[in-house]
């Protein structure tokens, strides 16, 4: 299990979870919720999955999240962060890509790469 999980939006490293620190009884209530409710059936693009596994949810919660940061609501990132960083301990990047002239939004969920800190070097010529 990794201590972190961070969520890359375009190469930038947006959010890191920090799975050291515990979460609040209420938080972990609420992500029992959500996986009640996701246990009646869950929409994937046009699909409609009536009996999602693990990978389908994670799929599920990531598209949410990136839903959540484009709307900049703070509460539902907190919350998709957590399920991802708790349901999925292995789990190491969410990385996505935002196509701006399309609006298509891919994600990869990485499980085998620790995310190492960038430095961006600019170079004049």
């Amino acid at each position: 299990m990794s201590d972190s999980m961070v969520v890359l939006l375009n190469g930038e490293a947006l959010f890191e979870y920090d799975r050291t620190k515990q979460l609040a009884a209420k938080q972990q209530e609420y992500l029992d919720r959500m996986d009640q409710k996701m246990d009646g059936g869950i929409q994937l693009g046009n699909e409609t999955i009536v009996n999602p596994d693990q990978q389908q949810r994670a799929q599920f919660v990531a598209f949410t999240l990136l839903t959540a940061i484009e709307d900049d609501n703070e509460a539902v990132i907190a919350a998709m962060n957590s399920y991802l960083a708790t349901r999925y301990p292995d789990l190491k990047q969410v990385k996505a890509d935002i196509d701006q002239a399309s609006r298509k939004v891919m994600f990869d969920l990485i499980f085998d790469q620790e995310h190492k800190n960038q430095v961006k070097v600019s170079f004049n010529a």
